[in-house]
């Protein structure tokens, strides 16, 4: 047996608490779900989990999660909102027995009589760490979806360590001796993602003076990982989705067709739901990459799992001494209490800085709208510029349009004009940030 295999064993099973929705009025009265999964989305599109006909519903309308605490409620950026009585809400925690309205449906959500899942042996899957049993089911899903060619797309906060789960999925797959092609769409300028995909002929543009192999065909009989899918441009998406279909495409300037065979993995910090709702993501491409979806927690989320990934990435750098002489057990309990807006990629920057300089760098998180404190500008530093740019970008998109809202008294014609901006580019950046005009 190869160590793949034996790495690849099942775990223990553990109990975890279930999610139970019905319809208790609209077209679909009657009909009753109840799942053991982190996360449950509602909406029209056949990929939710719970497939409503109300015509008055959007495709991708809410995502359901049971906590701690209740069940998380998130609406996706929908056409007609999710409202608890009259009042309308985008995210937030209700207790068991809530019912939502969504258009002409009325869900009542709840616990349900619990279930079990599958925790991975170990805790570490290759690059992948963690003692908590959200990692470790995680890490058990990544192991049975190694085992498929079934495209998956892994979603995440920047820096949670998506690429690590696509490099899993294809070291512990059946093409694990092909390639492995990472083409980050994010980075790369708009007018060179079509020929970074597919390659390009000699003269097909100014400066193309060579021919160009794009990564499909880099990936031949291996893995193409899409890092940051949700940054693709739009005109380029259906470009995309028919490689996918056909496996050929054409080289730009080319006239014949390259026939490939890639398993397609793609990663995102976005809700690619909530850019289908809005017009941003193709629905077909988004059926097309995210037949199984795979979810990384935040590192804020898994804090328990800090002192493990400490001690990892002390041994990655060299250190051989003892952990509690460079790092004293209060620092460690502090780190598990931080934030992380970086998440894994921060805390690696935060443990290198330490080991460089012999002692801690101070924990001065950033706000909780995004943007950085006075005294955060080195953790912001320390993550990489597009990264960076995000934090900040996002933080400031929101902020402003809640006052610019605010200031319209929710008008989003009126908003547009004391904004000077495009209104359906507003509609666009609300709907982004799951806002909502009161």
């Amino acid at each position: 047996m190869s160590s793949s295999t034996t790495r690849l064993q099942k775990g223990p099973m553990v109990p975890v608490k279930t999610l139970r929705v019905e319809v208790l009025d609209g077209p679909d009265r009657g009909l009753c779900l109840e799942t053991d999964q982190e996360v449950l989305s509602v909406g029209t599109a056949t990929s939710n989990a719970l497939a409503l006909h109300d015509e008055t519903v959007s495709r991708f309308h809410l995502e359901l999660a049971r906590g701690n605490d209740g069940i998380s409620v998130t609406d996706l950026g929908s056409s007609n909102g999710t409202l608890i009585g009259a009042a309308r809400m985008d995210r937030g925690v209700v207790p068991s027995g809530t019912v939502l309205v969504l258009g002409h449906t009325h869900l009542a959500v709840g616990d349900g009589g619990g279930g079990s899942v599958e925790l991975y042996a170990e805790n570490e899957l290759d690059d992948l760490k963690g003692d908590t049993a959200v990692m470790r089911r995680l890490m058990a899903q990544v192991a049975t979806a190694a085992r498929s060619t079934a495209p998956v797309l892994v979603i995440g906060e920047s820096g949670t360590g998506k690429e690590l789960v696509a490099r899993a999925l294809h070291e512990h797959g059946p093409r694990a001796g092909e390639p492995f092609v990472t083409l980050d769409c994010g980075a790369l300028a708009p007018n060179l993602v079509a020929s970074e995909l597919f390659g390009h002929e000699r003269g097909a543009f100014t400066g193309a003076d060579r021919q160009h192999v794009g990564a499909f065909e880099r990936a031949d009989k291996g893995t193409l990982f899409l890092d940051e899918i949700g940054e693709l441009p739009p005109e380029l998406q259906p470009q995309l989705l028919g490689a996918l279909e056909r496996r050929r495409f054409r080289r730009v300037g080319g006239r014949a067709d390259v026939a490939v065979d890639v398993r397609i993995v793609c990663a995102t910090n976005r809700d690619l739901r909530a850019d289908v709702n809005a017009g941003l993501f193709c629905l077909d491409l988004y059926y097309r990459v995210a037949v199984v979806v795979l979810r990384l927690p935040p590192l804020r989320e898994r804090g328990a799992d800090i002192p493990l990934l400490v001690r990892h990435f002390l041994r990655e750098c060299g250190y051989s001494g003892s952990v509690e002489t460079l790092i004293p057990e209060p620092t460690l309990e502090a780190l598990q209490q931080h934030r992380w807006p970086g998440n894994v990629r921060e805390l690696r920057n935060w443990v290198e800085a330490t080991l460089a300089m012999g002692e801690s760098p101070e924990l001065s998180p950033l706000s909780a709208q995004g943007a950085p404190q006075s005294d955060s500008d080195a953790e912001l530093f320390a993550l990489p510029y597009k990264d960076a740019r995000r934090v900040l970008l996002d933080g400031f998109e929101r902020r402003y349009l809640k006052h610019i809202l605010e200031a319209s008294a929710g008008n989003v014609a009126q908003a547009a004009r004391k904004a000077q901006m495009d209104r359906t580019y507003l509609i666009k950046l609300i709907q982004r940030h799951a806002l909502r005009p009161r």
